[in-house]
């Protein structure tokens, strides 16, 4: 028993189950594609019934039932199992609902172009053969396969006590490994992620989140990948909502989703879906739910996501024959061997090449022997009575192999004609060329390896497509390895409403103080982007709210949208309580224990605690301020314990004086007096004086001014401030004051979501008592809401370069500003 069975499981495992790691297809694939190859159902011929071509496979090669060659055959033509599909099916092969395909004796089918490429140079001596079943019939051991098969369609099954399941990969980013592995065989996993295979794409597409299961995958051979499903929120002009899903990840059956999404309504499980439409059609996959106006959708969408298959886990297990023994292999090993194949393919198909051309440059020598005696030979051959003293007779006289002499004996007097003579002699001479060269090739690797290049590079040519898997980097909802993330600088946005996103800092091009700006993001008519923050994604963002609180996120765990996106709910990643919402963000790098961070209150008390006391904030959030009744938090700033605060106020106020003033304090501690407030103001702004800088302030009118720090005096903490901003009807109310040095770029955000983008520089320098300029026109009952500076670009684009220097001598010109940058 113990011997049978240990010869079933390895029988299971070595041909069934298990790919080659040089073709990447199990023996029945391998066999299916063979026997259509040797039917000539090429792809350029017309197509073959399914029936006749599984009869083949069965009858000669796959002594198995019909029904798993049929099955196995119809995966290889489905597009939304095969990235790239090897066999090109006609008819019925099922559908992505879990349709079956019809039965083989309806269904047609031949091989694609891309499968002809796995077979191509198999009549060149390029493969080993092995008996059929019966030994009747010679079988491939293995494919030249000139495309790494293994990655690029993978492969799953399941053996006897192990198991295989690889995920395919874009065919354009898999040769591009083998070439880099070619020439540099020292690369690393890390530099193979970066540079050419980014993730496995599916044919189903969807979005993987996050590297860390990807790269353990690639590093070890083993690893777990999340896929989510591709889904679009639509915000509806009725106030309702719509979730479209649009992409679903691999191997989900659609028809049973959207069961399954129906049973949990149905149930109860999920509330707030009032319709759910499968609206696809032959342009691609639709599933529409609709949600009810009093339920946030991104709500529902996280539900979706725990209950049912739109997010989903793929089993990475990198198993594949390696010389007929099955080894768990990481992403450079699998290179590694296929490079090797095609190394071994070459020698051999150029080895073959060579002996097929010395064995006729052989024939062609005998012959010009022939020609060069040719009265001779001619005598010889008649006194010969029979062909065999014939043959005898010239391999004695001039020195001849039997093939020679069997040549000169079957050739035909046309080749006696001049014209023919010389065509000998010429291909004799392109033939010594020919064996030199391939000689040449044979005695060096380097140009075997610059042949594989070659036909890779053809065939990425001729066959890659784009990659249809998204990576997304990073996310609140799924662990990440943080070096995995790239940094970058980005734009944080923040609404009132509690829409956040963040973005490539360089969306916002910069434009020209009193242009119209650009539209930022949409929003509802009663909400506005409150916070506006300038950071990298490898940063911690906290965030402090009306109750004073504090909550922390990374970076890149805030998801990117596009410019004009509305973004997620700020609720689907913090756990803020009802009736508190987000009232600063501030970054941080490093929770170095000499800073400290400096509050201040809308009823104008302050406080300072060293960072270090925010290093560990849970999900749930900390306590950052104890506050007294009706008192809100309003901002929030990060000092070394040397710096000179300033608060200002709704009014015009401010007040300047030295941190140190005020002692640090405990986390929880309510703080002390910063600013005496007059009757009907409040604090707007807290910021950090520096030396040299300007104070910049903005009002609610679009008026904004720039005015040195050295006019403003330093006092004790607890006065009433000075008058610094002469407000009237016309400038408005201040919304935010802040410290520049001219270098940066300001941006102004409207409450109906313009953003403008302006250099600081722009706006002139006057004094205390002044109004100010008009930084941005305001239509109607447009107003600012919120103003942000950000550091400017070390690189910026060349056409906006262009665009702003064209606009610069449209103004030298005098032609209206405003109008050139709206245009």
């Amino acid at each position: 028993m113990r011997t049978s069975f240990l010869d079933y499981a390895m029988s299971v495992i070595v041909s069934r189950a298990l790919p080659d790691v040089r073709d990447g297809l199990k023996p029945v694939h391998r066999r299916i594609l063979y026997a259509m190859n040797e039917s000539g159902m090429h792809s350029d011929k017309p197509y073959k019934k399914s029936a006749r071509i599984v009869g083949d496979v069965m009858g000669k090669y796959h002594p198995h039932g019909d029904s798993s060659i049929y099955d196995a055959m119809v995966r290889m033509a489905q597009d939304f199992s095969h990235r790239y599909l090897l066999i090109d099916g006609h008819g019925n092969f099922g559908s992505v609902d879990g349709d079956s395909a019809a039965a083989m004796r309806y269904t047609e089918a031949r091989m694609s172009k891309l499968s002809m490429e796995l077979l191509r140079d198999i009549n060149r001596d390029t493969i080993d053969y092995q008996d059929n079943y019966d030994s009747t019939e010679k079988e491939p051991v293995f494919l030249p396969a000139r495309f790494p098969n293994l990655l690029v369609n993978g492969s799953s099954g399941i053996a006897v006590g192990m198991a295989t399941n690889i995920p395919p990969h874009n065919l354009g980013e898999a040769i591009d490994a083998v070439l880099a592995i070619s020439k540099n065989p020292d690369i690393t996993v890390d530099e193979l992620m970066e540079n050419y295979i980014h993730g496995p794409d599916f044919p189903t597409a969807g979005i993987i989140l996050g590297r860390s299961g990807i790269r353990k995958a690639y590093e070890t051979g083993r690893g777990s990948i999340t896929i989510r499903a591709k889904v679009e929120v639509q915000e509806n002009k009725n106030g309702t909502s719509t979730i479209l899903v649009t992409e679903i990840p691999y191997q989900v059956n659609k028809a049973k989703l959207i069961e399954k999404i129906a049973e949990l309504v149905r149930d109860k499980r999920i509330e707030g879906i009032t319709e759910l439409n499968d609206e696809s059609d032959r342009e691609g996959m639709r599933i529409v739910m609709r949600i009810r106006r009093d339920v946030n959708a991104n709500v529902v969408l996280n539900n979706l996501y725990k209950y049912t298959a739109l997010q989903t886990t793929f089993g990475i297990n990198t198993l594949a024959l390696v010389d007929g023994k099955p080894k768990v292999l990481s992403l450079k090993e699998c290179l590694q061997h296929y490079l090797d194949h095609q190394i071994n393919i070459i020698r051999r198909r150029t080895q073959f090449d060579l002996n097929k051309a010395e064995a006729r440059a052989h024939i062609l020598e005998g012959l010009r022997t022939a020609l060069d005696h040719l009265d001779e030979v001619i005598t010889l051959i008649r006194q010969s009575k029979t062909t065999e003293i014939a043959r005898t007779g010239l391999m004695e006289r001039f020195d001849l192999s039997e093939k020679q002499a069997q040549a000169i004996l079957d050739m035909r007097l046309q080749r006696l004609t001049g014209l023919e003579r010389e065509k000998i002699e010429e291909e004799y001479k392109d033939l010594l060329v020919l064996i030199e060269e391939l000689k040449e090739i044979l005695a060096d690797e380097e140009k075997i390896l610059a042949i594989i290049r070659e036909e890779l590079t053809e065939i990425k040519e001729k066959f890659n497509d784009e990659r249809r898997t998204e990576i997304a980097l990073g996310g609140v909802d799924f662990f990440e390895d943080e070096d995995l993330i790239p940094e970058e600088n980005i734009i944080i946005t923040l609404t009132h409403k509690g829409y956040i996103k963040r973005l490539p800092s360089s969306t916002y091009r910069t434009q020209h103080r009193g242009g119209r700006g650009i539209q930022g993001m949409e929003t509802h008519e009663d909400d506005f982007v409150e916070h506006l923050v300038s950071t990298s994604t490898h940063d911690t963002v906290l965030f402090f709210t009306n109750k004073g609180k504090v909550y922390r996120l990374k970076g890149y765990e805030i998801p990117e949208f596009g410019r004009t996106a509305k973004g997620l709910p700020i609720i689907n990643l913090l756990q803020i309580e009802k009736e508190e919402w987000i009232n600063t963000v501030i970054t941080v790098r490093e929770f170095d224990e000499n800073g400290f961070l400096f509050f201040t209150t809308k009823a104008g008390l302050s406080k300072r605690v060293s960072l270090p006391h925010f290093a560990n904030i849970r999900r749930g959030g900390l306590i950052a301020i104890n506050l007294r009744d009706d008192d809100e938090l309003i901002s929030v700033r990060l000092t070394d314990g040397t710096k000179d605060i300033g608060i200002a106020t709704k009014n015009g106020y401010i007040i300047r004086f030295d941190e140190n003033v005020v002692r640090s304090m405990g986390r929880t501690a309510a703080g002390v007096r910063g600013i005496d407030l007059r009757d009907d103001d409040e604090v707007v702004s807290m910021e950090i004086i520096d030396e040299e800088s300007y104070i910049l302030h903005v009002t609610n009118k679009g008026i904004g001014k720039r005015t040195l720090e050295t006019q403003y005096r330093k006092t004790n903490r607890g006065g009433k401030g000075y008058y610094v901003c002469r407000l009237t009807e016309e400038t408005g109310h201040v919304v935010a004051v802040k410290i520049v040095n001219g270098n940066e770029d300001l941006m102004l955000i409207t409450i109906q979501g313009v953003l403008i983008r302006i250099p600081v520089e722009g706006i002139p320098v006057t004094g205390r008592s002044t109004q100010g300029v008009r930084l941005i026109r305001l239509q109607g009952k447009e107003e600012v809401a919120t103003v942000a500076k950000v550091a400017e670009d070390e690189e910026v684009e060349e056409e906006l370069k262009e665009i702003d220097n064209e606009t610069n001598e449209t103004v030298e010109k005098g032609i209206d500003q405003a109008d050139i940058d709206e245009e």
